[in-house]
């Protein structure tokens, strides 16, 4: 049902890598979300909280150096070690705290210089805009259903994404106590995920106006800012959030025969379903920012 659109849709739809590290743990910690172009000018959009994610690396890597840069000053000695717990307290940085994260756009645009990002007032949408690169690496454009009151409950649709953190080009420099992305380390592939369900329900505001889709099935970790779309792919929404419905079938103390031994039993059953941002909100806020799109 699906096939044809993926494969159109895959064309403007990436991934954005996010790597990040905890003071005084060693794993580096991979992370995906996903964005999807709108027109041949780079321009895309992506949920509000991965945009969010994405300026707070770059405060993140701000503080480490700062600490890091105090921690230098600190003459050596047996009053070192003190010296440095009092720096942490002053910087709030902690172990377990997320020190540094780095952000790469895969198959994006070539050569970044900088980006722009705005942010829904409302609701967890946000725009970027790169600038200064040499050309676009992305295939098409999302083309938007003219109609969003043609989205009817009942309609199957889907979501492409990225949920799956499998890349592995990336190490740490013990010489510069960073992260980095590193293409001999390992692969750089992150294989796109589809996920289908069925427009459940609509989602509307404290005041009745609607902004969003419900589907079925949830959105996976990672499909944050993707696109949901019909089988002839045209967007209909944007992945944002999953939401647990309790279903009120709990089990509590149950005796059950399991592998020819009585266990216990205890289970709370919750649906999960996918909320996703109405293709008629992502246009309107595309007019405000004088964004071109396109819809049929």
């Amino acid at each position: 049902m699906f096939a044809d659109a993926i494969e159109k849709v895959g064309g403007f739809t990436r991934p954005i890598k996010i790597l990040s590290r905890n003071y005084k743990e060693p794993a580096i910690i991979p992370g995906l979300a996903t964005l999807f172009f709108v027109n041949d000018e780079g321009c895309a959009v992506t949920c509000k909280h991965v945009a969010r994610q994405i300026i707070q690396a770059q405060e993140i890597n701000k503080k480490y150096a700062e600490f890091k840069a105090a921690c230098s000053r600190v003459p050596e000695g047996k009053g070192k070690q003190a010296a440095v717990k009092k720096l942490e307290l002053v910087h709030k940085i902690k172990q377990g705290s997320t020190i540094q994260m780095k952000v790469q756009f895969d198959g994006s645009v070539s050569n970044i210089s900088s980006f722009d990002i705005n942010m829904h007032p409302e609701l967890d949408l946000a725009l970027i805009r790169f600038k200064g690169y040499e050309r676009t690496l992305y295939k098409g454009h999302a083309v938007f259903v003219k109609d969003g009151s043609g989205i009817r409950p009942g309609d199957m649709l889907c979501r492409l994404g990225f949920p799956f953190p499998e890349y592995s080009d990336f190490r740490y420099d013990a010489a510069t106590d960073s992260i980095e992305w590193d293409k001999s380390a390992g692969s750089s592939n992150t294989p796109r995920f589809p996920i289908e369900g069925m427009f459940t329900r609509h989602l509307a505001d404290a005041g009745g106006k609607i902004y969003g889709i419900e589907l079925s099935t949830p959105g996976l970790r990672g499909q944050s800012g993707g696109p949901l779309f019909s089988p002839d792919g045209r967007i209909c929404g944007m992945q944002s959030a999953t939401k647990h419905l309790h279903l009120g079938f709990d089990m509590v103390g149950e005796k059950m025969m399991l592998h020819g031994k009585e266990h216990v039993i205890n289970n709370q059953p919750f649906l999960h379903v996918g909320h996703c941002i109405h293709a008629d909100k992502i246009k309107e806020f595309l007019r405000d920012h004088n964004v071109t799109y396109y819809e049929e």
